[in-house]
């Protein structure tokens, strides 16, 4: 690939630097939200359904722009898509801070959902067109990783902030740090051409010449991130209230299945092309089949302990799943039209976004019980177990 040729090995460590922040300052956002629920619940004095809906509206927002945001990456090109995305994430980001009601908050986390849809297409387009054929898989899942190390680093960050001026002015400081990185990345890719070497002619997605295991891929994706974006959006609420952790601990304990999730992402690509290679989907069953297990030892537990070392393990192994399936994505999908197939596999991952935070808030409203809750992502686990086993050799 010719631009991969042209532009020289330090260029392209500072352009995955600036990828990969931007990547934290999103995720980053997404551990604030979770982290305020309890906080937004008492503002607007609303339960957990309605919170569910509203941790849930950005999901919405971001699966639908999923696959319109890949096709439109391909059209204008990537970095140019890199900065409309970072202006829009950060104007909604401190509109986030603003919202007068839960009303207006659940839409203005609709519109910040597509407002930073098109970022993954964009951000892993570049890598690939950045990168070679051998080094594309692994800088895929290293970029990845970028998802847990935000949302592992923001509540060391955040949490003090919201404890000396409250949950708005965390949204609204996260939003000056996203324009920040918006004119840093400009200045520093220029020029920024529309042009995009690996998607000429790509005019329109051609649904029917989509590789098969994509659609096992949208599945298996979707099934694993019901369980972690639930879980993402409902442990902060859990411990506070059900297991009395403070503010103070919990900015310690959240991190911590992240943390696993960002290691078992940024090994993942080496994992897969170095243990697994020819025998990739094997990863991706095996590493399933362990979220399952752990999942159900999460629902069998009572001590807390218990409870945030299966969490921790859960993180690992679905994260080893999860970014499996971008690394094999980016091994055998063409450059034609590569962002839009991105989009395709990533729109299953985060509709299951969607439902996960809004299925724990119903089954906890129904039951008020979190081992319900528990015992409905078990189910999910299983079926992602099975989807794997639609993925072809």
């Amino acid at each position: 690939m010719e631009e991969i040729n042209n532009k020289s090995t330090t260029k392209r460590i500072g352009s995955f630097i600036l990828l990969y922040l931007g990547y934290m300052l999103l995720f980053a956002d997404r551990t604030v939200m979770n982290i305020s629920l309890a906080y937004v619940s008492q503002e607007f004095n609303v339960g957990a359904a309605a919170l569910g809906t509203a941790a849930s509206a950005f999901f919405l927002g971001y699966t639908l722009m999923q696959i319109p945001g890949g096709y439109l990456t391909d059209r204008i090109g990537s970095k140019k898509m890199i900065i409309i995305t970072l202006l829009a994430w950060s104007v909604m980001t401190i509109f986030t801070g603003l919202a007068w009601s839960l009303l207006a908050l659940i839409v203005i986390r609709f519109l910040f959902g597509i407002a930073e849809g098109p970022y993954p297409s964009a951000a892993l387009k570049q890598i690939a067109e950045d990168y070679s054929e051998k080094e594309k898989a692994q800088a895929t899942s290293a970029l990845i990783s970028s998802n847990y190390a935000g949302a592992a680093i923001a509540p060391f960050i955040i949490v003090p902030i919201i404890a000396m001026s409250g949950w708005r002015s965390a949204f609204i400081c996260l939003g000056i740090g996203g324009l920040v990185l918006m004119f840093i990345y400009f200045l520093y890719e220029r020029p920024i051409s529309s042009r995009s070497t690996s998607s000429e002619g790509s005019k329109k997605i051609v649904w029917s010449e989509i590789d098969s295991r994509v659609w096992a891929f949208v599945f298996i994706g979707l099934a694993l991130n019901v369980i972690t974006k639930g879980l993402e959006a409902w442990m902060p609420i859990y411990f506070l209230k059900e297991q009395g952790i403070n503010l103070k601990n919990l900015a310690w304990l959240v991190p911590l299945p992240t943390i696993a999730g960002g290691i078992a992402a940024f090994i993942s690509g080496f994992i897969m092309v170095h243990l697994f290679k020819k025998r990739e989907r094997w990863m991706i069953i095996i590493a399933s089949f362990l979220t399952l297990i752990f999942m159900f030892g999460l629902f069998k537990s009572s001590s807390l302990a218990a409870i945030v070392t299966f969490e921790v393990l859960i993180y690992f192994v679905k994260s080893l799943a999860f970014t499996g399936i971008f690394s094999f994505t980016s091994r055998i999908l063409s450059d034609k039209a590569y962002g839009s197939s991105i989009g395709i596999v990533n729109f299953g991952g985060q509709l299951g976004g969607f439902i996960g935070p809004l299925l724990i808030g119903l089954i906890v409203q129904w039951t008020n019980s979190y081992s319900s809750a528990f015992l409905g992502l078990v189910i999910s686990a299983f079926l992602a177990v099975v989807f794997c086993f639609f993925i072809r050799k």
